[in-house]
């Protein structure tokens, strides 16, 4: 298994995952023509992906796919309630509303909290492989902390430093407490922790995603876990933050 995050943040999101059979994209937030040339720098050509998953509807999450979807087809899962709310008009979709299995893939839906109708996160199985995706929730639910742990990758929330967003002038007081909610974003704070529970032997990396521009800082989000690491004694260097504008190295788990 093989991925790469190709664009994080809150101006759009894409992160390509390829399997033995398949080639995934886990939400097209940004346009078309920045997915194909970031695709296409890793020699991945954009008619090859065979699959979309659909985390929720807002725009940095779903704004290039129906221009995608348009030129190469893929199959698109989503739920019901997603593909609503996004005012999507999807030809074939394929309703994931549970775990599915796809030959040797396995994909384990998990229930996110975001200010939306519905948001899935998403756990990619393949022989010894295993693959997390969770962005866009204000918590992890303790029902899923067994199903995380151990994983080979995670691609995880770490939007804000709590301070910054709390000093933020640009921030109506309303926005923040919705950022901060149950049905927000993940905290540095909130996502070290949950990493530091999860992570375990299997685990060969963390990617720090969805990080705000205004209300963090890499060097923040990599520290606040680093710390988290160190107090309860776990040793793991192998970290990479996600950014809006570069994509990252592809990744073998």
């Amino acid at each position: 298994m093989r991925f790469c995050v190709l664009a994080s943040g809150s101006k759009g999101n894409c992160t390509y995952v390829e399997t033995k059979d398949h080639r995934i994209l886990i939400d097209i937030g940004t346009t078309c023509l920045n997915i194909e040339r970031k695709l296409k720098e890793k020699d991945i050509h954009p008619s090859s992906i065979d699959m979309v998953l659909v985390t929720h509807a807002h725009t940095d999450h779903i704004s290039g796919l129906p221009v995608f979807l348009k030129k190469y087809s893929p199959q698109v899962y989503i739920t019901e309630k997603i593909e609503k709310e996004a005012h999507l008009k999807l030809s074939n979709p394929f309703y994931i509303d549970k775990d599915l299995k796809l030959g040797d893939l396995k994909i384990i839906v998990l229930k996110t909290s975001h200010d939306v109708d519905d948001s899935n996160g998403y756990i990619l199985e393949e022989g010894n492989s295993s693959f997390v995706y969770i962005t866009d929730t204000g918590y992890v639910n303790e029902r899923y902390h067994k199903l995380l742990s151990n994983r080979s990758a995670y691609v995880f929330e770490s939007n804000h430093d709590v301070e910054k967003l709390m000093n933020n002038p640009n921030y109506p007081h309303q926005t923040k407490i919705r950022i901060l909610s149950d049905r927000g974003h993940l905290s540095n704070e909130s996502s070290a922790y949950y990493l530091t529970k999860f992570i375990g032997s299997k685990t060969k990396k963390i990617v720090l995603a969805h990080l705000s521009e205004q209300n963090n800082d890499p060097e923040l989000a990599l520290s606040c876990l680093k710390r988290e690491l160190e107090e309860h004694q776990k040793t793991f260097s192998n970290i990479v933050i996600a950014s809006q504008k570069e994509a990252t190295e592809l990744f073998e788990i």
